[in-house]
């Protein structure tokens, strides 16, 4: 998609790109449509069209702008370097939003520019912690830096001008390092995305952040010591803009997802909602959204009826672990155990589905007491969907700086770090118990049995079952059938044999193209034998008024 200035001479390309990463054979994940929108994507687009507006090239320069999410489109790499090679014009790539696990696959999509001579910038979390948090260059990044791919750490706002200047006049550094120099969010251009990349998106899911920062220490996370501690937060102003800016799919408003870290400690929260409400109940704005929070925002006085008026209908909780010896080791002490049935029992008063998650690797675990606990959490937590990650030590952590400073083993391929595989030693479990029982643990919650439980149970809580069976299916099919964690998924996975990791050798196309037949066939035929499952599943359970229990295979 893309977005020009038509008023100038001289074109200057801006190739925004948010990257994907490979699976375990070596092939980009993609889908036909993807279930989210990149909130990174959304932030740099409107900072682009902003400098364009305001001309910062020279009046003479039309800045065009083209975005590429390849969790939904396969980046084109040949038209792309035709058009900046044409006579004239210059060009730039920046790689956005770039996850620890998305950098392989940045490097090498930025392998194909740097060997036209294109300009290449990557930024993200990745990027930042590998330069503002540790204190050596990692290999990875100085293996980008030596193919002439310049590294930006830190956040876009306030510097974007200056990086776009340097790129159009051929000058950029090898790093910019302005991660110490956190923007104010208030008043920064409206973060937007155009119709024709919302239509990629199966279920126009948009991630906008309305703030940044967390006040927590919880040593896994990178967001403290990457976007700081300390509350910046858009005005009810922006967040009114943000929702607004966003074109209607078939005349239907969006739904948002706010990723700030912890919405329920962004210090604006109350404004935002109040802004939002009004919108709502005074000018009819059908709007929905979900946001992260932690386990104590039932806490704040007003925090949760307010959510629920202004159109909340998904909270994704902080929830980690219920064993107290793994939060002490996380350092999430905030965390009450005893108040997590309370805490989920109020959100489910107002109708708010209850997503958390849980990390699997934490000291204590065994492949036995993780079994324990998620058959606990089914007996004793009214949560609708539990999502597991495998403990991974990103840079940027505590958890990776302890790890550094001890001189322990840890997993050199970043394309591994992705809540899927196991990257340290753990003290208690082989790599194969601990990956083995990650894939279990879906097994174990998502059950035939604990799955009608969920449906009747957000029935009871009118809560429409239907709200629950994309989710449902996505946990079901993400990890088991198509080894992709349920935050990375969409609908139909995509597969091109020429889009391989560098250094692999391209399949024979008849193996390749016959594997994919046997592949699409087969996870198509049990997705729709699951989905008319949890559909007659979930017609029973509207019919049946007092609850009586049948008898219900789900299972594939």
């Amino acid at each position: 998609m893309k977005n020009s200035f038509k008023s100038g001479k001289d074109k200057f390309f801006v190739e925004l790109i948010k990257p994907s990463h490979y699976d375990n054979d070596g092939y980009v994940i993609q889908w036909w449509r993807s279930f989210s929108i990149s909130n990174s994507l959304s932030c740099l687009y409107s900072l682009t069209l902003d400098s364009a507006e305001r001309k910062i090239l020279g009046e003479d320069v039309e800045i065009i702008a083209n975005l590429h999410d390849e969790y939904s489109t396969v980046i084109p790499i040949p038209a792309i370097i035709r058009r900046i090679r044409q006579k004239g014009n210059r060009g730039v790539i920046a790689l956005v939003g770039v996850q620890t696990n998305q950098f392989p696959r940045s490097v090498d999509i930025a392998r194909s520019f740097r060997e036209a001579s294109i300009p290449v910038v990557i930024g993200g979390f990745h990027v930042s912690a590998a330069i503002a948090v540790l204190t050596e260059i990692p290999p990875d990044a100085q293996k980008a830096l030596d193919m002439g791919i310049t590294l930006f750490s830190g956040e876009a706002e306030g510097h974007l001008d200056q990086l776009l200047s340097d790129a159009y006049h051929q000058k950029l550094k090898s790093i910019y390092n302005v991660a110490n120099d956190l923007p104010d969010l208030r008043g920064q251009p409206t973060p937007l995305l155009p119709q024709e990349i919302i239509e990629k998106s199966l279920s126009s899911n948009i991630h906008i952040d309305t703030g940044r920062g967390c006040p927590f220490d919880c040593s896994f996370c990178t967001i403290i010591n990457i976007q700081g501690q300390a509350s910046r937060f858009r005005t009810a102003d922006d967040v009114e803009r943000m929702v607004r800016s966003f074109p209607r799919k078939g005349g239907k408003t969006p739904h948002f997802f706010f990723t700030d870290d912890n919405f329920a400690r962004n210090r604006n929260w109350e404004a935002i909602f109040d802004r939002l409400i009004e919108l709502r109940e005074t000018k009819s704005f059908k709007l929905k959204f979900g946001m992260q929070i932690d386990a104590n925002a039932h806490k704040i006085p007003r925090f949760i009826d307010k959510a629920a008026r202004a159109g909340c209908n998904t909270v994704f909780i902080g929830m980690e672990s219920i064993n107290k010896e793994n939060l002490k080791a996380a350092n999430k002490t905030q965390n009450n155990v005893a108040e997590y049935r309370k805490m989920l029992m109020i959100w489910r008063s107002n109708r708010v589905v209850t997503m958390a998650g849980y990390i699997l690797g934490f000291p204590e675990d065994t492949p036995g007491s993780i079994e324990n606990d998620i058959r606990t959490i089914q007996q004793e937590l009214p949560i609708d969907i539990l999502m597991f990650f495998m403990f991974v030590p990103l840079p940027g952590s505590m958890d990776h700086k302890g790890i550094l400073q001890r001189g322990e083993w840890m997993e050199s391929d970043m394309n591994k770090y992705d809540s899927e595989h196991a990257t340290i030693k753990h003290p208690k479990m082989t790599r194969e118990e601990w990956e083995g029982v990650f894939r279990k643990a879906w097994d174990i919650f998502y059950s035939p049995k604990h799955v009608e439980k969920v449906l009747r149970r957000a029935n009871r809580d009118g809560i429409s079952p239907s709200r629950l069976i994309w989710r449902l299916l996505t946990c079901q099919f993400g990890i088991k059938y198509e080894n992709a964690h349920p935050f990375q998924c969409g609908a139909f996975r995509k597969k091109v044999r020429c889009q391989r990791r560098w250094g692999m050798p391209l399949e024979n196309p008849l193996l390749f193209y016959s594997r994919r037949i046997w592949e699409i066939g087969k996870t198509t035929l049990l997705l729709s034998i699951y989905t008319w499952r949890l559909e007659r599943l979930k017609k029973s359970i509207k019919k049946d008024i007092r609850e009586r229990p049948i008898i219900s295979q789900i299972y594939l």
